[in-house]
């Protein structure tokens, strides 16, 4: 059983239950799948993945439709991610299999949708209306080491605080990771410093994977109920990481990198809040 819980949930009351009856049906497919009794046949199967086309066109354009309507920055991938599932769903071809040939593929397709569905919701649409331009609220903070103002884009707040001192140093890292680079872009932007930006991504994805493997170590140690999701949310952040290369040869590079590190740093805070402050409730025990 696949619960839809509050951390699947974006505060936006019609995309929040449209995800709920997804949930609902991807429920009652799973059940159809464990059952010893009755095998699911093929008209079943092709309804489902019918049902399946059908809510993506609806949901959506739904969600496009909200994220449009409040210059939601993250629109243009979202749709690239919705119109990637689509095709998944349009390409599958049961037409002449037997029921032993089209098991396996209704299993796959049943994995791929709870894989898609999980990190989707998590990684994109819980953010929908989050993602914020750094640019547009840097604060002033004095520099002690260069005894100078700067301007500070990406700032580790203490309501990010969990508690534990080795998750909160190296959240404070990778906040200021996230800073530096934000700096160099907004610094007098050219095309030449892409590759310089491109070496400073890499150095905060290679933190990033060694905060998340001491996290989830802390996390293994201490029981935490929520270790599987997070490895899955982290993995999902290392794949959206991942993109960095997209930007190179686009009209706008700048632009493009500004969006990763917008998505980024509200992707990490709103990790923290909704899910490492958890661990401090196990740690502690």
């Amino acid at each position: 059983m696949f619960k839809f819980t509050k951390d699947c949930m974006t505060g936006i009351d019609m995309i929040d239950e449209e995800h709920r009856q997804l949930f609902e049906i991807i429920n009652h497919l799973v059940d159809k799948l464990g059952s010893n009794k009755n095998d699911i046949n093929q008209v079943e199967v092709e309804d489902y993945i019918q049902y399946f086309i059908e809510y993506g066109k609806n949901h959506f354009a739904h969600e496009e439709a909200w994220m449009e309507k409040h210059h939601d920055p993250e629109l243009q991938r979202q749709r690239f991610s919705h119109q990637f599932f689509m095709n998944k769903m349009q390409s599958i071809d049961l037409m002449g299999l037997d029921d032993a040939e089209k098991r396996p593929i209704t299993k796959d397709l049943l994995v791929y949708m709870i894989k898609w569905l999980y990190g989707h919701i998590l990684n994109s649409d819980t953010l929908i209306g989050k993602v914020v331009h750094l640019s547009d609220s840097p604060v002033t903070r004095h520099n002690k080491e260069s005894d100078k103002d700067e301007l500070v884009y990406c700032e580790f707040l203490p309501k990010y605080h969990t508690g534990i001192e080795q998750i909160d140093k190296e959240h404070e890292n990778l906040f200021a990771i996230i800073n530096d680079i934000y700096k160099l872009i907004e610094d007098n932007y050219s095309d030449d410093k892409y590759d310089e930006v491109l070496g400073l991504l890499d150095r905060l994805e290679k933190y990033t994977q060694t905060h998340f493997a001491h996290e989830e170590e802390i996390m293994e140690k201490n029981n935490f109920p929520e270790l599987d999701f997070q490895r899955n949310a982290h993995a999902s952040f290392i794949e959206r990481l991942s993109d960095r290369d997209m930007g190179e040869g686009m009209e706008n590079p700048k632009e493009f990198l500004e969006g990763l590190l917008d998505f980024l740093y509200a992707w990490l805070g709103n990790h923290i809040m909704k899910h490492d402050m958890k661990i401090a409730q196990y740690t502690s025990l």
